[in-house]
């Protein structure tokens, strides 16, 4: 099964374009996962047209908020629609198991005993400041985060998040997460 694995990271924040809806906002960069390849690479918003081949032949979009963020977003640049191509969104298997959300920080702190190299605002600035290096690697950074989260899930059916300096369970049925999907590919792009 071909697993990608993405974040995205935007030029603005919702202030900016005066509403919470992701497809107003402009993308920086995205990177992935690739476990066909087990790459981590990133793309410009120039450069997304190198993406779309590699998220065609995709089995599984993994993500964490992916559902309600990181696809709405990118669909925004996708000539065909992403929610054709089977997608798991960590959050919202997180907010289904336990109901609430909680911050991929505070996952990555009680289930893998580290935190995020920054915060999404960061990028922000650096792109202002034109730090494309940064962004690469912070972002590069989340996606490693939601790729030993998710693994972590499928193999101990659980994720551990840490609050009030309390590290607290989350029971997780990943029997389903790596089922085929029958709309492997959208059939929208020439290739």
């Amino acid at each position: 099964m071909r697993k990608i694995v993405f974040d995205i990271e935007t030029r603005n924040v919702f202030a900016d374009v005066g509403k919470n809806d992701p497809s107003l906002l402009d993308i920086a960069l995205v990177a992935i996962h690739d476990s066909e390849t087990d790459e981590y690479t990133s793309y410009l918003q120039e450069d997304l047209p190198l993406l779309w081949p590699i998220i065609e032949r995709a089995d599984i979009l993994i993500g964490f908020n992916s559902d309600h963020f990181d696809i709405p977003l990118l669909n925004k640049y996708y000539p065909g629609d992403l929610t054709k191509i089977k997608s798991l969104d960590i959050l919202k298997e997180i907010q289904k198991s336990y109901g609430r959300r909680m911050k991929l920080d505070q996952l990555a702190e009680g289930t893998l005993g580290k935190n995020k190299s920054g915060h999404g605002l960061d990028a922000i600035t650096w792109w202002k400041q034109g730090d494309i290096a940064k962004i690469k690697q912070y972002c590069i950074d989340d996606v490693k985060i939601t790729k030993e989260i998710y693994e972590y899930a499928r193999s101990n059916n659980k994720l551990i998040f840490k609050e009030g300096g309390k590290l607290n369970e989350i029971k997780l049925d990943t029997t389903s997460w790596e089922e085929p999907s029958e709309n492997k590919l959208t059939f929208t792009l020439p290739f």
